[in-house]
């Protein structure tokens, strides 16, 4: 297993959990169905089929999942019935109902369709590595990994951090960029975005295509910054970092695939590609960060 987008953050340096305190913690915010009346419900799920842990443990890396179960009632289906129950209080009171009625009629409508609307179950996967203090949500919606930051602090023990570093990622990628030269270790591919700061946001996008250094300084020098930028990474990770700090596309190359654990099992196949994964992605992790900069330290616990 891989994951494909990455929401970085911080464990807090009193980080002190074993899988056995981690799975208490989760257990308080287990997933249950959405009752009738409920349009989302969401909660911790076992990451493995055959096992009731809600924290995956293999090498000191923990696996969680997140599941939302949501349903599925569109605005124009409840506008649509309130209209048709607008129609008949018309005629049976002589008069169209005001604001305030429309309003209530709308709840009540939206609470007769609830359990009857269709449910779709997504899910969102996390990784915490307390080796080396990263927290990672399997997301390209800041949204969404909001949505496992607010579940994850109401755990005790679980102390998160934004991750921040020295110089920030737009400005050096347009370093990387004009000076055709990517920081030791990675070398930078054919996809990037370049966008103006001014109230158009003129934007400029490589698509699969050769980054011709003129044209970029060009652009650079009339005030784009790069905004989005693919790499590679030692040969093995390519990805695209946004100015963010959101890490998308990830795609493990043929160098890893080769050096995979080959095993007829399933469960040691999964864990096998769970300890290559979270191995390679912090080694990859620690080395942004470098090329960053650094992480900018806290300026409230100097």
């Amino acid at each position: 297993m891989w994951f494909k987008n990455l929401q970085v953050f911080k464990l807090g340096k009193e980080f002190q959990i074993d899988p056995e305190q981690l799975n208490q913690q989760l257990a308080k915010l287990a997933f249950a169905d959405c009752a009738a009346s409920e349009m989302q419900s969401q909660g911790w799920i076992a990451p493995r089929n055959n096992s009731e842990a809600l924290a995956h443990c293999v090498n000191n890396q923990y696996l969680l999942c997140l599941a939302t179960e949501k349903k599925l009632l569109p605005s124009s289906v409840i506008n649509q019935a309130t209209k048709m129950k607008a129609q008949q209080l018309e005629e049976q009171q002589g008069f169209p109902p005001g604001r305030k009625a429309m309003k209530e009629l709308k709840e009540r409508v939206t609470d007769e369709l609830l359990p009857r609307a269709f449910a779709i179950t997504r899910q969102t996967w996390v990784w915490i590595d307390p080796v080396h203090g990263w927290l990672v949500i399997d997301s390209s919606s800041p949204s969404k990994a909001d949505e496992v930051i607010k579940l994850l602090l109401k755990c005790d023990k679980i102390p998160l951090e934004s991750l921040r570093t020295k110089v920030s990622p737009a400005t050096a990628m347009t370093d990387w960029l004009a000076g055709n030269e990517a920081p030791k270790g990675f070398t930078i591919d054919q996809d990037t975005e370049l966008r103006a700061h001014t109230e158009d946001k003129a934007t400029v996008r490589y698509v699969r295509h050769s980054i011709d250094p003129d044209d970029v300084q060009k652009h650079i020098a009339s005030g784009k910054q790069c905004t989005k930028l693919a790499m590679t990474w030692d040969d093995k990770i390519s990805f695209v970092l946004a100015e963010n700090l959101a890490i998308k596309r990830i795609k493990p190359l043929e160098i890893l695939s080769e050096d995979k654990e080959r095993t007829a099992d399933e469960d040691e196949r999964f864990d096998a590609d769970f300890v290559l994964m979270t191995s390679e992605l912090a080694t990859m992790l620690d080395d942004i960060v470098y090329s960053l900069g650094g992480e900018l330290a806290d300026p409230l616990a100097a």
